[in-house]
C-alpha cells in the first residue's frame, strides 16, 4: 500500500481556510484568505519548541483556490495539488529543506520556503554563453536566432543601467530602476544578477522558463558572475565561454565600438582580465570557443549545439513544429478518455477546470482521482503521476513530470 495523502483542512481564523501537513518535526500550514484569493501565507510550528514561524516566502505562487490537496513527496518538498484549475496550473511544489532554500536561509539568516511549479514532460537546456565585452557574443547569438528561429529563444536580461542609443526596451534589455530590480531581487525572483560597471544587471526566472515553456532552447547572455550563480542554482544549462584571440584584438574591438570613454574602455578591460582567468575555472564552463574568425566561430558553435546547416528552419518548418508541440501538450493533458469524458483540453480558449485530489504515493508515483469528472457507469478516473524524472526546481519550474492514466473502476 501507498501512503495515504495528508486531507484536512482547519479553520483557526474569520475567513482563512488552511492546509496542515507534517514533515519530520514540523507542521507546515498554507493559509488563505476567503475575501483575497491572492493572499497566501505559510506558517510553520515547530514541535519540539511549540513555536510558531512566518517565513519568507519565494517564488512564483500558484494560483491560490480555496482548496487544495497536499502530501509531502520527500524532506525537501511537498506536492501541492490545487482544485479548480485546469491541470496544468494545478500541480506545485512548495520547497522546505531543498539546496536552493538552504542557500536562502543562509544568506537571510531566516526561516524560507519557496514555490515551484510542476511542469509535465522535459525541457531543452539552456544555452549560458558568457564572455568580455567586445569579444562578439552578441553577435553569435543574434546569428543563431535569425537561423533557428524556433529552437531558440532569447533570455532578455534586466539592468539598470541608461538605454544606449538604438536599444529598445524589452528587446535587448528590460530597463529598469535600482529599487525596482534590488525588490525583485529580495523575493528570489531572479536566477542571477550582478553587480558589474556600476550597474545592476539580471536575470528573471521568468524570463529563462517562458521561453522553455514554448518548446524551444533559452539562450542566456550572462557575465561570469551571472554564470556561476546559474552554475550553482537548480538551472540545468550548457555554459559556453567565447574567448577572444588574443587580448590586444579584444581592446582593438572594444576601441571600434566607439560607444565609451577612454575611462569606460579601461574598466572594461580591466574586467576582461578578470573574466578571461575565471574562464579557466574547474566546473564552471563546458566548452571555450575561441572567435577569431566569425564565421569559423560560429560553425564550431553550431557543432556543440548539434546543429547541422541543412536543419535551418523554414517557415513550413517553424509552422509544423508549433503544431506539433501544441498537440504533443494536448495528449498529455487528455491522457484518458471512456468516449463521453475526457480531461479538459488545453487549448488557449478553453476555461474548463478540473479537481483532482490525491488517493496515495509510494516513493516516486502519486495516485490522483478526480473529483469532477466521471466515467461510463459512474466509473472513478484515476491518474498516476510519476515524479521519478524531476529536474530543476526553485527559483525555477519542476520539470520532468510523467502522467498516465490508471484503470478506472
Amino acid at each position: 500500500m501507498g501512503e495515504e495523502a495528508v486531507h484536512f483542512s482547519v479553520v483557526d481564523a474569520k475567513d482563512c481556510k488552511q492546509s496542515a501537513f507534517e514533515v519530520g518535526d514540523k507542521t507546515y500550514v498554507i493559509c488563505r484568505s476567503d475575501d483575497d484569493l491572492k493572499t497566501s501565507a505559510v506558517k510553520i510550528h515547530d514541535k519540539l519548541t511549540q513555536t510558531w514561524l512566518s517565513p519568507t516566502i519565494l517564488g512564483e505562487q500558484p494560483l491560490l483556490t480555496k482548496s487544495q490537496s497536499v502530501i509531502p513527496v520527500s524532506d525537501e518538498k511537498i506536492l501541492v495539488i490545487e482544485k479548480g484549475v485546469p491541470l496544468n496550473e494545478s500541480i506545485w511544489f512548495l520547497e522546505i529543506d531543498t539546496p536552493f532554500v538552504k542557500q536562502q536561509r543562509k544568506i537571510k539568516e531566516t526561516e524560507v520556503v519557496s514555490w515551484s511549479k510542476g511542469v509535465i514532460g522535459v525541457g531543452q537546456k539552456p544555452v549560458v554563453i558568457s564572455g568580455p565585452s567586445g569579444v562578439g557574443k552578441g553577435t553569435l547569438i543574434a546569428k543563431l536566432m535569425k537561423d533557428y528561429p524556433s529552437k531558440f529563444g532569447f533570455s532578455v536580461s534586466h539592468t539598470t543601467r541608461s538605454p544606449r542609443e538604438k536599444e529598445i526596451d524589452g528587446v535587448h534589455y528590460h530597463f529598469t530602476e535600482r529599487i525596482k530590480i534590488e525588490k525583485d531581487i529580495s523575493e528570489g525572483k531572479f536566477l542571477e544578477f550582478a553587480h558589474v560597471h556600476g550597474n545592476v544587471y539580471g536575470t528573471s526566472i521568468e524570463a529563462v522558463e517562458s521561453v522553455t515553456d514554448e518548446g524551444k532552447r533559452c539562450i542566456l547572455d550572462i557575465d561570469v558572475q551571472g554564470a556561476r550563480s546559474v552554475r550553482a542554482s537548480s538551472l540545468e544549462a550548457i555554459f559556453i565561454f567565447v574567448c577572444p584571440p588574443s587580448f590586444e584584438e579584444l581592446e582593438k574591438r572594444l576601441r571600434a565600438r566607439g560607444t565609451e570613454t577612454e575611462e569606460q574602455i579601461q574598466k572594461r578591460l580591466r574586467n576582461a582580465q578578470a573574466e578571461l582567468d575565471q574562464s579557466n575555472e574547474p566546473g564552471l564552463f563546458h566548452h571555450l570557443l575561441v572567435n577569431d574568425d566569425l564565421e569559423t566561430c560560429y560553425e564550431n558553435l553550431k557543432k556543440l549545439l548539434s546543429l547541422d546547416d541543412d536543419q535551418e528552419d523554414s517557415d513550413d518548418f517553424c509552422k509544423f513544429k508549433k503544431y506539433f508541440y501544441f498537440h504533443c501538450v494536448l495528449m498529455l493533458h487528455c491522457v484518458f478518455s471512456d468516449g463521453g469524458s475526457h480531461y479538459p483540453s488545453v487549448n488557449k480558449e478553453d476555461k474548463e477546470t478540473a479537481s483532482y485530489s490525491i488517493v496515495s504515493k509510494t516513493d516516486s508515483e502519486i495516485l490522483l482521482q478526480s473529483e469532477t469528472n466521471e466515467g461510463k457507469n459512474g466509473a472513478i478516473h484515476l491518474l498516476a503521476l510519476d515524479l521519478s524524472s524531476l529536474s530543476g526546481g526553485a527559483p525555477g519550474r519542476t520539470r520532468g513530470l510523467k502522467i498516465g492514466s490508471v484503470n478506472s473502476f
